[in-house]
C-alpha cells in the first residue's frame, strides 16, 4: 500500500481486497494496518505534529485568515521555520495578488504605487530615468547643494550645458534682478584684475587715469616703417647724418598715436612721414640739437594720418 506519484493512495498489500463470505486472517489484517499507519504518517496534520519534507504545491491556492505577525500559532498568522517570532522571508513564486495593502519595514504599498521596476530601499538605490517632484537632496553625482532657506530657481535652457573648467569655487552673487548675456569665446574680464583687452569696442566708457603701452622703437636708420601692434607711445633715436623716412600705419578711422622722437647726439639728420597731412600744409622741421625731444601726434580718419609737432624739449 503506498501513494501512486500522483497522490492517490493505493492498497495493495496481500490478501486485499478481502471477498465476502471469508474469514480475514490476521497476517492480512495487520499488513493492512501497518499499510495505513505507513500512509497517514506521510499525510500533513491540521494541528502542525507533522513537517512537510518537500514543497507542497497549492493548484488552488490557500484561503486564510492571515494574521499581520508571527507571534502566535492560534490565529492563522504564518510561522517561519525558525518559530514564532523568528524573522524570515516569505517568498511568491510568481505573480500575487493583495486585495489590500502590504506593509513592510513600516512603509504601507497600495494600488497607488508608480513606475515599474524594482523597490527601492532608503540607502544607496539604483534609479533608472526617475520622475523627482518636490524632491530634497544634499548632493547628486558627489555634488553638494545648500538648501535655500525658502526657495530657488535654476533653469537650464533645452540643449545646453553647464560646465566648469578647473577646480576652483564659483560664485555668483546678484543685488536684484539680472540678466548676463555671456560671450560664446573669450575669457570674461574682472572689476579688480589685470585682463588684456583684444578688438573690444567700448561705448561711451569713463577711464580713469589710464596708461597707453609704451614701444621703443630703437634707433632708426634711413627708413622705418611704424606699426601700433605693440602700443600707441613710440619712441624713436634718429642716427647720426642719416634722414629717416618713417612709413605710417593703416590710416584706420579713429586711430592715433604719440612718436616721441630723439634728435642723434651728433651729425643732427632730419625725419619725414609718409602720407601725413599737417597744420598749414607745411611739415614740421625735426629739431637739429643734440638730443632734442620733439614729440608728434597723429590722428586717422579713415583715409589719411593727421599729424601736429611739439618740439625741441631739451
Amino acid at each position: 500500500m503506498s501513494y501512486n506519484g500522483s497522490g492517490t493512495f493505493q492498497i495493495n498489500t496481500s490478501g486485499q481486497p478481502v471477498v465476502t463470505g471469508t474469514v480475514i486472517s490476521s497476517s492480512a489484517f495487520n499488513a493492512l494496518t501497518a499499510d495505513l499507519a505507513t500512509g497517514l504518517s506521510t499525510a500533513i496534520t491540521k494541528d502542525g505534529q507533522t513537517a512537510t519534507t518537500v514543497r507542497i504545491p497549492f493548484a488552488q491556492g490557500i484561503n486564510s485568515s492571515l494574521a499581520t505577525d508571527a507571534t502566535n500559532t492560534t490565529t492563522g498568522s504564518i510561522i517561519t521555520a525558525g518559530g514564532v517570532g523568528i524573522a524570515k522571508a516569505l517568498w511568491v513564486g510568481g505573480l500575487a495578488n493583495f486585495a489590500s495593502t502590504i506593509t513592510y519595514g513600516g512603509v504601507t504599498l497600495t494600488a497607488a504605487v508608480t513606475g515599474t521596476g524594482k523597490m527601492v530601499l532608503d540607502n544607496t538605490p539604483t534609479l533608472i530615468t526617475p520622475v523627482l517632484g518636490v524632491a530634497t537632496a544634499t548632493s547628486i553625482n558627489k555634488v553638494a547643494f545648500t538648501a535655500p532657506a525658502t526657495a530657488a530657481t535654476l533653469t537650464i535652457a533645452d540643449g545646453a550645458t553647464f560646465a566648469t573648467s578647473g577646480a576652483y569655487s564659483l560664485t555668483l552673487t546678484a543685488t536684484a534682478a539680472t540678466n548676463v548675456t555671456f560671450p560664446t569665446t573669450g575669457t570674461l574680464a574682472t572689476l579688480a584684475g589685470s585682463e588684456a583687452f583684444t578688438n573690444k569696442t567700448l561705448t561711451n566708457p569713463t577711464v580713469t587715469n589710464y596708461v597707453e603701452t609704451l614701444q621703443a622703437v630703437g634707433t632708426v636708420g634711413a627708413s622705418s616703417t611704424l606699426a601700433l601692434t605693440n602700443g600707441t607711445v613710440l619712441t624713436a633715436t634718429l642716427t647720426a647724418s642719416t634722414p629717416c623716412t618713417f612709413t605710417m600705419p593703416t590710416a584706420t578711422a579713429g586711430k592715433s598715436f604719440i612718436l616721441i622722437l630723439t634728435q642723434a647726439s651728433s651729425g643732427m639728420t632730419t625725419a619725414t612721414f609718409t602720407g601725413v597731412k599737417w597744420p598749414g600744409g607745411t611739415a614740421p622741421t625735426i629739431t637739429a640739437t643734440a638730443s632734442a625731444v620733439d614729440i608728434i601726434s597723429f590722428v586717422a580718419n579713415g583715409s589719411v594720418w593727421y599729424g601736429n609737432a611739439a618740439q625741441a624739449f631739451a
